[in-house]
């Protein structure tokens, strides 16, 4: 006897394949959605380390000029200083030297100091001329340290290095907005920037400089005292780890008449 109903159709097995494939899309947009935020991070950060070493840079410049400044005795509008505590050196115990009898003690003064620094003013360094490269954390220890090789730690100090303006009077702008927040950084000694100046007493017969090798004629070089001046700035990021150290060489020339 045949049934009134016709027989159900029957359908194929499921495989589950459309769910695999959806389960590898959502693998492969997820490791895309990671690899984008992966590279979206890391360029931030080189792009912030750099925005931090410019600014460090720029710090050290400006730390560079102050030191000038603080050579000629003059403010950062080029006028002459006007004295006032420590600006313009009126009320330290050690001066630029003014005349060629002045050299020897203020040389003699900073080579009995423990760092051979003393007010942002330094005998010439000795042994390792990267000072800033040994510190505390420094290990091993270097060894063979001659006098004046000390921490880093021992020259970012008040009385041995000198901030921004401290013998300039050059003004930081807003305390709200800084011209340069890392020199308005003060809240450690190894925060901010420091400056030193070491002073380096040199002969020269001539006091010329040759500016024809064919038939040489000789430019005055109108030096105040026979002293060049070697400048270390040192500027330290906002970021830990970020620091730039620069050097200049200055000589004071005699101001004509």
């Amino acid at each position: 006897m045949h049934s009134m109903y016709p027989k159900p159709l029957l359908r194929p097995a499921q495989r589950g394949v459309a769910l695999f494939v959806v389960i590898v899309f959502v693998m492969l947009s997820m490791l895309l959605a990671i690899w984008a935020s992966r590279t979206s991070l890391f360029n931030e950060l080189v792009v912030g380390n750099d925005a931090d070493y410019q600014r460090a840079y720029e710090a050290a410049q400006a730390l560079l000029q102050d030191a000038e400044l603080d050579i000629r005795g003059e403010k950062a509008d080029g006028t002459v200083c006007v004295p006032s505590g420590k600006v313009c050196r009126i009320s330290t115990a050690l001066q630029f030297p003014a005349e060629a009898k002045d050299i020897t003690p203020l040389v003699n003064t900073l080579d009995g100091q423990p760092t051979k620094c003393l007010e942002a003013l330094c005998a010439r360094r000795t042994g390792r001329q990267d000072f800033w490269n040994y510190t505390n954390a420094t290990s091993p220890v270097p060894t063979a340290l001659q006098a004046g090789e000390v921490p880093l730690e021992q020259l970012t100090v008040e009385g041995i290095g000198a901030r921004y303006g401290e013998y300039t009077g050059a003004s930081l702008g807003d305390t709200s907005n800084p011209i340069n927040p890392i020199l308005a950084d003060r809240s450690a000694n190894n925060r901010g920037g420091w400056y030193w100046i070491e002073v380096m007493p040199y002969r020269d017969t001539k006091s010329k400089v040759i500016v024809n090798s064919g038939e040489p004629e000789y430019l005055q070089l109108n030096l105040d005292v026979y002293v060049v001046y070697r400048i270390t700035a040192l500027a330290n990021g906002i970021k830990p780890g970020t620091q730039v150290v620069l050097q200049q060489t200055y000589a004071r020339q005699r101001k004509p008449d």
